[in-house]
C-alpha cells in the first residue's frame, strides 16, 4: 500500500473517531439535559416554584449549575420547557395536529372519546395535579408561569377543537370558540374540584353523568 493510500486511511479512521466523539458528546448532552429536567421536576413539585434554585435543581440532577445553565437559560425558561412536555406527553396525542384523524367523525362520537380521554389523562397522574397546584398557586406571584401553560396547552386545544365544531355547520352553534371555552372550562374545573380539592370525597360524580351532559348541550337529537 502506497504512503498516500496509508495517509487517506488514516484520515479517514481519523474522521470516523471524530463522528463517534461528536455522537458520543450529544448523547451526554442529551442524557444531561434529562436529568436537569427530571431534578427540576422533582425540585418543583417539592418545594414549589419560589423556593427552587438552580442551584437545588443541578443537585437533584447531579450536575454543575454551570451544566444546568449551559442547557436552560433561566428558571422561568427551564419550567416552561416542563410544561412543553406535559402539552407533549398529555394532550398531543389527543389534539395532534399531524394526525386529525383524531377529530374525525360524527361529534356525539368525537366529542365523547376527547372528553373521555381528557379526563383520562388528567385524573389518573398525582404528578400532573401537583404541577398544577403550583401553575395556579404561584401564578400571582409569577403570571408567565400561567401564561406558559395558556400558551402550550389551553390555546392549542381551543384552537383546534374550535376549528372542528365551525367545520360543523349542522350544529347550529353561534359561538364554536365559546362553545369549546364551556367544555374545556368544565372538564378542567371537574378536575380541580374532584381531585386537587378532593370533592370526590365531598361532593362525588361520576365523570359519565358531566360528559353526557356536556354532549347533551353542545350536539342537539338526532345529530
Amino acid at each position: 500500500m502506497s504512503r498516500n493510500s496509508l495517509e487517506t486511511l488514516d484520515k479517514g479512521e481519523e474522521g470516523m473517531v471524530q463522528i463517534e466523539t461528536s455522537r458520543s458528546e450529544r448523547q451526554k448532552s442529551v442524557e444531561k439535559a434529562e436529568a436537569i429536567l427530571e431534578g427540576a421536576m422533582q425540585e418543583f413539585l417539592a418545594h414549589g416554584y419560589a423556593a427552587t434554585s438552580m442551584a437545588r435543581i443541578a443537585a437533584a440532577a447531579g450536575v454543575s449549575k454551570a451544566t444546568v445553565y449551559s442547557h436552560f437559560q433561566d428558571k422561568e425558561g427551564l419550567f416552561t420547557v416542563l410544561i412543553q412536555r406535559l402539552a407533549r406527553e398529555k394532550f398531543r396525542t389527543i389534539f395532534d395536529p399531524q394526525h386529525p384523524q383524531s377529530l374525525q367523525g360524527e361529534p356525539r362520537i368525537v366529542l365523547r372519546r376527547l372528553a373521555t380521554e381528557i379526563l383520562d389523562n388528567a385524573i389518573g397522574d398525582p404528578q400532573f395535579h401537583d404541577f398544577m397546584r403550583i401553575i395556579v398557586g404561584e401564578s400571582g406571584r409569577f403570571p408567565q408561569l400561567a401564561g406558559a401553560y395558556v400558551h402550550n396547552i389551553a390555546k392549542p386545544v381551543i384552537e383546534i377543537l374550535s376549528q372542528y365544531l365551525a367545520s360543523h355547520s349542522e350544529l347550529k352553534l353561534p359561538d364554536p370558540e365559546a362553545a369549546v371555552r364551556v367544555i374545556i372550562g368544565t372538564l378542567v374545573y371537574f378536575v380541580i374540584f374532584q381531585e386537587l380539592l378532593d370533592g370526590k370525597k365531598i361532593l362525588p360524580m361520576e365523570r359519565e353523568r358531566l360528559i353526557d351532559t356536556l354532549i347533551y348541550l353542545i350536539v342537539p337529537e338526532g345529530i
